[in-house]
């Protein structure tokens, strides 16, 4: 995380929104052979204190999870360069502004039987966001889902600490962080500019 403070002030609440509402981040952990990664969709439990996923059978982190493993969760948001010319001011220098939050904890395995519940309900989170008759696994053949259920494994993350940073220019005065917000609305390099833009004319506090 970021060690400067004017950015790690977000309150909790909304870092935990920003998880539920992502729901996807890289998983990263040690392996005797040496760090292991992945990138998964997750979901926050009600109380925000797990995380269930699946893992495909042949991904390497299942192999290390004869026991619970620590773990760091990165889930980021939106990113982007700010260039100096946007704040209007002299003496200013390039940075780049995004969001993420790090979730500390420790990995395990859920018994197989709970794989069609870890599905049903990572699906219905999404599916019921759109503007659908959401899509179920009661629409698959019961013998096509089985074979399908084998080749993945339910996991659950135990949340141990979360920490995020949401770097907006917050350490700059309002009208120069707004003009600077304008530059990343029209012209951003970056991933999802517009909404970082949004982010920066109404930063956490």
């Amino acid at each position: 995380m970021h060690p400067n403070q004017t950015y790690r002030r977000t309150p909790q609440d909304r870092a935990i929104a920003f998880v539920r509402d992502r729901a996807f981040g890289q998983l990263t952990m040690n392996s005797p052979d040496g760090m292991l990664a992945s990138h998964v969709p997750v979901l926050l439990s009600d109380d925000a204190k797990t995380l269930d996923l699946h893992l495909v059978r042949s991904n390497p982190i299942l192999r290390t999870l004869g026991a619970p493993q620590p773990i760091l969760l990165s889930i980021t948001g939106p990113d982007g360069y700010v260039s100096p010319d946007w704040y209007g001011v002299d003496d200013q220098v390039p940075t780049w502004n995004y969001v993420a939050v790090h979730i500390r904890g420790t990995i395990e395995k859920l018994d197989q039987s709970k794989i069609r519940d870890v599905l049903d309900r990572q699906s219905a989170h999404f599916e019921t966001q759109l503007p659908k008759t959401p899509w179920t696994t009661a629409k698959m053949t019961p013998e096509v889902l089985e074979k399908m259920m084998r080749q993945i494994v339910p996991c659950r993350i135990t949340i141990a600490d979360i920490q995020s940073t949401f770097k907006l220019n917050q350490n700059k005065p309002d009208d120069v962080r707004l003009q600077a917000a304008d530059g990343m609305e029209t012209s951003g390099i970056g991933v999802e500019t517009t909404n970082l833009a949004a982010l920066m004319r109404n930063p956490p506090e």
